[in-house]
This record gives C-alpha cells, sequence and structure tokens, in this order.
C-alpha cells in the first residue's frame, strides 16, 4: 500500500473541475484508490463520493493506493495536484 498526505491550497478546494481530473487519473490504474478526510474514506474513482467529501481550501487531505501499479497511481495523483490543486 502507498499512501500520502496533502494540503489543499487552492483557493476554491476541490470543486468540479479539479475532482474530475483526480477520479479520471485515478481511473487509469487498476489500484484501489481512497480519498481521506475528516476521517470520512471515499473511493476516488468516484465523482460523487469526492465531491460529497466538501474539501477546501487548507485541508490536509491522504491518498492511499493498494494494488499492483499503487505507487504509479499515488505518483500520477500527486502530479496533478501539484499543478495548482495542493502541495
Amino acid at each position: 500500500m502507498a499512501e500520502k498526505t496533502f494540503k489543499i491550497t487552492a483557493e476554491t478546494g476541490i470543486h468540479a473541475r479539479p475532482a474530475t481530473q483526480l477520479v479520471n487519473k485515478a481511473g487509469q490504474y487498476s489500484s484501489d484508490i481512497t480519498l481521506e478526510y475528516k476521517g470520512k474514506s471515499v473511493n476516488l474513482k468516484s465523482i460523487m463520493g469526492v465531491m460529497s467529501l466538501g474539501v477546501g481550501k487548507g485541508a490536509e487531505v491522504t491518498i492511499k493506493a493498494e494494488g499492483s501499479d499503487a505507487q504509479d497511481a499515488l505518483n500520477g495523483l500527486e502530479a496533478i495536484i501539484k499543478e495548482g490543486l495542493g502541495e
């Protein structure tokens, strides 16, 4: 299992467009990938799940990936987050 915590720095948090980018990227991998925020965990391949978390600016989220391409998935998702969503 691979996991990493990120701080969301975008003014609007994880709204529709970045959520879609994350979900699309997660869908490219066979691993099970979850997004955790405030004690809740959702499937990162589900746009409704991601949007239901209501992640705002300053939030800390953890992405966990488990499967044969877990590290690749985490690296790909990290690249999207660092493109302006967080650090």
